[in-house]
């Protein structure tokens, strides 16, 4: 079964199954399932199609789900850096930690006894 875009498992309770969607964890699914008057025992494959309907009329009216929050999340981060930081020499994580060498990289002489 498909609600918004993502695959919902029919053998877990409605509550569980709907945090498949990304964007919703526990505590939304209650909030859904309280505002559309859904059981929160029901099986996922035992919703009818109009409890469908007014789970996926609910979350699109009320949330940013799945695509939406996806490309929301991608171009905040493509804000980033905020405060006039130079990207050119500090982007750790995206370069890799690799260590430069420092210095000529010679190796040390061996030390005569």
């Amino acid at each position: 079964m498909r609600i918004l875009g993502a695959d919902i498992p029919d053998d877990k309770r409605v509550e569980i199954a709907l945090t498949y969607v990304f964007g919703i964890g526990r505590t939304r699914a209650r909030e859904i399932l309280e505002n559309t008057k859904i059981d929160f025992s029901k099986k996922s494959k035992e919703l009818t199609p109009q409890e469908l309907n007014k789970i996926k009329e609910f979350v699109e009216k009320n949330y940013k789900v799945e695509g939406d929050l996806r490309r929301e999340i991608a171009s905040d981060i493509k804000r980033l850096p905020v405060r006039g930081q130079s990207t050119k020499r500090n982007s750790r994580t995206v370069r890799g930690n690799v260590r430069k060498s420092v210095g000529s990289g010679r190796k040390k002489a061996a030390s005569k006894t």
